[in-house]
């Protein structure tokens, strides 16, 4: 503040960002910014390197480096036609994901550089969604179904817990951050959001 009850600011776009590094609202959008440029490497890598990760869902699905147990057997899904089906999808939805992530990072830049000003609530609802399909991906998918479902936690050749379990605690750790009051953006952790 200045003599005269200012703030000392000119009230130009960009002001919000300056004035709020170490803020919440800037700390969700640099972590939004890390989990959406992950998962755009991942789809990248996915795509480009194709033939790697598919082997990795041929054999889940295939539960051929599992325990071999009879009474789980029966789940195994063989057909290359269908894991690679189900590869094609995992890259769609990965695509998707990290889409909706860098738009949510783009919504945080303009919502900050507006300040006090700001609405960060589209920003933390695009980000939300994108953490939830992170969540849905890699808890849903790969936990749940590919670790319990097709067993994966047997193989000791062809098991992705370890890395899900890390994008689960990274994504529901950004999920927890951006809900957080002062998160928002607006003063005293009002939201416009209806």
């Amino acid at each position: 503040m200045t003599k005269d009850g200012k703030d000392g600011r000119d009230g130009k776009d960009g002001d919000g960002i300056r004035s709020g590094f170490g803020s919440l609202p800037v700390a969700g959008a640099v972590l939004t910014g890390i989990v959406a440029a992950y998962m755009a490497l991942v789809a990248f890598g996915n795509i480009t390197d194709f033939g790697t990760n598919r082997e990795f869902v041929r054999h889940v699905l295939a539960m051929d480096t599992t325990f071999r147990d009879e009474d789980v057997m029966w789940r195994a899904i063989e057909s290359h036609a269908v894991a690679d089906v189900a590869y094609v999808g995992i890259i769609a939805w990965e695509t998707l994901t990290a889409a909706v992530l860098l738009g949510a990072v783009w919504l945080w830049v303009r919502g900050l550089r507006r300040g006090n000003r700001g609405d960060v609530g589209p920003a933390r609802r695009t980000t939300t969604l994108g953490l939830l399909m992170v969540l849905l991906l890699f808890g849903l998918g790969f936990i749940v179904i590919g670790g319990e479902w097709f067993q994966m936690w047997q193989s000791s050749d062809w098991n992705g817990l370890e890395p899900a379990g890390r994008n689960v605690m990274l994504a529901a750790f950004a999920l927890v951050l951006i809900h957080l009051p002062g998160a928002r953006g607006n003063g005293e952790g009002a939201d416009r959001t209806p």
